[in-house]
């Protein structure tokens, strides 16, 4: 038999199962941010003031933070096709739970349980999006997974947002989980069961094997610039509304507008840094962060400008979001060939950023720096996660990394 038929062409294009797989992050993400747009319909519905509102957004980034790697060691003996699903159904059957129970209470617990699943989701569709679409093609893989998240702010939480004011907060949730539950029947005829020979291993040989890449100072140091990264994000757009009003002298009408520009953005960022970060995901880290520096820079030079703020929120979108697919990337790159704990714990890192970023944001506004302060704080975060993408330049590429027995194929792309 001919080298040509014992050796298949690589992949150019993703399987369309991957895209699938966007549909239900699309779900997740729209359930994530709409709760930023309903706080007063919340508020006004269960009774309580809007910062005890705002809590069940904290519930569900806690949720994510800990479900995420919690989750991922109690299914590893589970099959991921069924493990997705069942995820995926949990979600959308917690989101019917505020037409059973009333109370914020229940809906506070459903959040948290809505987070677990969401992780879950995440990191085993993470893994199934990368073994469907090859090692030539895992950055793009994963920025299609982070394509459905950029889409749901588009779309998904508009309409969202909307379906709550006009119907009421529940009906909102009532449409996440009608919208899950027909991704659920799409997700069951696209995407292929995956090999699974792990059902009857020990669990302490798996947990065992997943902890393994652990050991490895290259994957804290990416995991640590993912934290810090979105940290940067969010210390900034949790704030931008009333930086686009006090500010730039935009109307409340049209912050929304502008809002969605930043989500077009972030779609464009993360279709155009996926199609280029598997050349090399390092670079790409450190390109991103590097011009996502410059573009909070110009927002601020730029934020006493109607048009020149509008202009800037596009660019933060488009530049914070072309690493996304780096970043996950390179956790799957160092885990081998146990990467579900370590994606699961990029989901954790994620949300710690999430949790960080706005908490800094608040503390510089709070300390009357003015409303330009988030910007200025995350252009620091971002400074300090371009440090550690150094310090892993150092190690990864430095006189140090020649002279281990680091494979060149994990060293050049990693």
């Amino acid at each position: 038999m001919s080298l040509a038929t014992e050796t298949a062409p690589p992949r150019t294009r993703l399987p369309l199962a991957v895209y699938v797989l966007a549909l239900g992050t699309f779900c997740l993400g729209t359930s994530e941010f709409m709760l930023a747009g309903l706080l007063p319909q919340l508020s006004d519905g269960l009774g309580v003031s809007i910062p005890r509102a705002g809590l069940l957004i904290t519930a569900f980034a806690i949720g994510m933070t800990l479900g995420a790697p919690v989750m991922t060691l109690a299914t590893l003996r589970l099959p991921r096709r069924a493990t997705l699903l069942s995820a995926a159904a949990v979600f959308a059957a917690v989101h019917l739970l505020p037409l059973a129970f009333d109370g914020y209470a229940a809906v506070f617990a459903g959040r948290v349980i809505a987070a677990v699943a969401c992780a879950t989701y995440w990191a085993v569709g993470a893994v199934i999006a990368v073994r469907l679409a090859g090692p030539d093609l895992t950055a793009r893989a994963l920025a299609a997974i982070v394509g459905g998240l950029t889409l749901s702010n588009i779309l998904g939480v508009p309409a969202g947002t909307w379906i709550g004011e006009q119907l009421g907060w529940q009906a909102a949730f009532v449409a996440v989980a009608i919208a899950t539950i027909v991704i659920i029947g799409v997700l069951r005829v696209m995407v292929p069961v995956q090999p699974h020979d792990d059902a009857s291993t020990p669990m302490k040989v798996l947990v065992r094997r997943e902890l393994v890449a652990f050991r490895d100072r290259r994957l804290w140091l990416a995991l640590a610039t993912t934290a810090s990264f979105q940290a940067a994000v969010f210390c900034c757009f949790s704030y931008l509304a009333p930086l686009l009003t006090d500010v730039a002298g935009i109307s409340d009408s049209r912050v929304p507008l502008v809002l969605l520009l930043f989500g077009v953005g972030s779609f464009v960022g993360v279709t155009i840094g996926g199609r280029y970060a598997d050349r090399d995901l390092l670079v790409n880290v450190c390109a991103s962060l590097g011009a996502m520096t410059l573009a909070l820079l110009l927002l601020i030079v730029l934020a006493g400008s109607g048009v020149g703020v509008v202009v800037a929120t596009f660019l933060f979108g488009a530049t914070a979001f072309s690493i996304a697919a780096a970043l996950n990337g390179r956790v799957f790159a160092f885990a081998g060939d146990a990467p579900t704990l370590a994606a699961s714990v990029n989901v954790s890192a994620f949300n710690v950023g999430n949790a960080i970023g706005p908490w800094i944001g608040g503390l510089v506004i709070d300390a009357g720096l003015g409303l330009r302060a988030p910007a200025w704080a995350a252009i620091g975060l971002a400074l300090m996660a371009l440090t550690i993408a150094a310090f892993s330049w150092r190690l990864e590429r430095g006189p140090a990394a020649r002279r281990t027995d680091c494979p060149d194929a994990v060293c050049a792309s990693a």
